[in-house]
Parts: structure tokens; C-alpha cells; sequence
């Protein structure tokens, strides 16, 4: 009874502070608990206890750690338009031309100055230089 009370007091700074630690001590308490149920001695339920906690720590903690670190990139305005796929609308050189992106028309030029794009080919748009995508 008093491992239960323990998971659930562990329980609580998990749901007040948010720190997962809290919860795998919690978990351990459930094993505790468990260890009692099945009538093992309060030494082997300390050791259950003690164990659980530790393997949930080592094993989760650097899971959730390296989760954390690796936030999705969202890419919004101009930087969302890197790297996407544009038709021609009028010819594209060094000097300049239109594209449709991303159902817009947009004025664009060339990345290579010797490469020239014919209405109606696909590019790829490298980068956004103010009002002009450069394509290639």
C-alpha cells in the first residue's frame, strides 16, 4: 500500500513540474507495489524499486533527451520556397524571366549565367533574392 502512495505522491512534481524523472520513480514505486503483491520481502522490494527507477532513467532519459534536441524544422515564407519546383512561364537567363511557385508568378534569373530555361520547363528554385527566385 505505501508503494502505491509513494507512485502517487511521485506522480504529483510529475504533473506540477513536468519533469519525466518524477514519473519513472513513480514507475518504480508501481513495481514496488507489484514485487509486495506477490509477497517478496520489503529488501527486495527497495531493490525492484531501486532498479526500475535506474533503468528507466538510463534507457529514457537520453531517448527523450536526443527527442528533444531534434526539433522539426518548419520552413515559412520565402524559406519554404527553397528547394521547390517551378514551371516557366516566360524565358529564364541571367537577365532575368517569370516562374509560377506556389501558384504565384514570380520574377526570376538563372543560377548559372549561361544556362537559359524555355516556357513550360520545370526548375528547381535554389534561393529567394528579394522578389526574384534563382533557378536552375
Amino acid at each position: 500500500m505505501w508503494w502505491l502512495v509513494a507512485a502517487v505522491g511521485l506522480g504529483i512534481p510529475l504533473v506540477v513540474t513536468a519533469m519525466p524523472e518524477f514519473g519513472m520513480l513513480a514507475v518504480g514505486a508501481v513495481a514496488g507495489a507489484v514485487t509486495a503483491g506477490l509477497g517478496g520481502g520489503t529488501v527486495m522490494q527497495f531493490i525492484v524499486f531501486a532498479a526500475v527507477s535506474v533503468a528507466l532513467i538510463a534507457v529514457v532519459r537520453p531517448i527523450a533527451n536526443r527527442h528533444r534536441s531534434q526539433r522539426p524544422q518548419l520552413a515559412s515564407g520565402i524559406d519554404a520556397l527553397k528547394g521547390r519546383s517551378a514551371t516557366v512561364l516566360e524565358r529564364v537567363d541571367a537577365a532575368g524571366g517569370r516562374v509560377k511557385l506556389g501558384g504565384e508568378v514570380w520574377s526570376a534569373r538563372a543560377l548559372d549565367a549561361d544556362q537559359v530555361y524555355e516556357p513550360g520547363q520545370k526548375v528547381d528554385v535554389v534561393e529567394i533574392e528579394g522578389a526574384t527566385a534563382v533557378v536552375m
